[in-house]
């Protein structure tokens, strides 16, 4: 099959996604009944509406997300979908030819080719040059199976993809709990030698939002123990059964804490 049937296979199983908040990126139709596949960063908050290859557009939720490998699930009621056939990252190798399509600086279906570069537990590395709006869209290899996820350029014309196996552990095993914050790490003055998490982004209807945590406050510890690093708020949302108290700043105020519910307890 050629590289324009090929694209033009992707394209229909490609759509464009526009966050009230976030601006736009591309995703992936995963199933028929309306599964879609993109990067968690397109779409931390914020209404969200999908257009697809034919022009129509439907809203769409977040049916699951995991920030820390870049991918969320969607999930939309349009009909008639056209989804992706889904290939096996584990088998690429350095070297294949590869394919992306996305939704690039307002170029709806734009199609670029490349080479996987290198392959990596984490990411594909390939050659295919990419810009923003190719995120969330698809890479596929020479028969047209997405094998991954587009989500990053990096120094040196390279681009990043999640690998398609990522997305399959994502689709059966429960998401992750996510507190729903853009953190960056910062020092603060301590003694103790930790670090801090300074919010700069809340999600709507997010755990943190729920909290009243706001944008500019440092979180420092989580269940009593000070942050070492970025790793441990995640490790605190993980064991922290159904509450789970933040410790945080906020300005030059002394130290506060918050209780966020995890999980509710199940009905008798």
């Amino acid at each position: 099959m050629s590289i324009g049937k090929i694209g033009e296979q992707l394209r229909r199983s490609t759509v464009q996604i526009r966050s009230s908040r976030n601006g736009s990126g591309s995703g992936v139709i995963w199933n028929a009944s309306g599964a879609i596949v993109t990067n968690a960063h397109i779409v931390r908050s914020g209404e969200l509406h999908i257009e697809l290859w034919d022009g129509r557009t439907a809203p769409a939720r977040i049916e699951k997300r995991n920030s820390r490998r870049d991918l969320a699930i969607l999930r939309t009621d349009a009909g008639d979908l056209t989804p992706a056939s889904a290939g096996d990252s584990d088998r690429v190798r350095a070297g294949e030819v590869v394919i992306a399509v996305g939704n690039p600086l307002g170029f709806t279906g734009a199609l670029s080719t490349g080479v996987v570069h290198a392959v990596g537990p984490d990411f594909i590395q390939t050659t295919v040059r990419l810009a923003p709006g190719n995120s969330g869209g698809p890479l596929a290899d020479s028969n047209g199976n997405v094998i991954g996820i587009n989500t990053a350029i990096v120094p040196g014309g390279l681009s990043l993809a999640i690998p398609i196996s990522d997305v399959r552990r994502l689709l059966t095993n429960p998401a992750p709990i996510e507190l729903g914050v853009t953190l960056e790490p910062v020092r603060i003055r301590r003694h103790d030698g930790g670090i801090a998490l300074l919010v700069l982004e809340i999600a709507a209807d997010s755990l943190a939002e729920y909290a009243s945590l706001r944008p500019g406050d440092v979180l420092v510890g989580a269940g009593g123990r000070r942050f070492t690093s970025i790793d441990d708020l995640r490790d605190s949302l993980e064991r922290g059964g159904q509450l789970l108290t933040i410790q945080f700043l906020r300005g030059d105020s002394k130290p506060r804490e918050v209780t966020v519910r995890l999980r509710h307890e199940a009905a008798a």
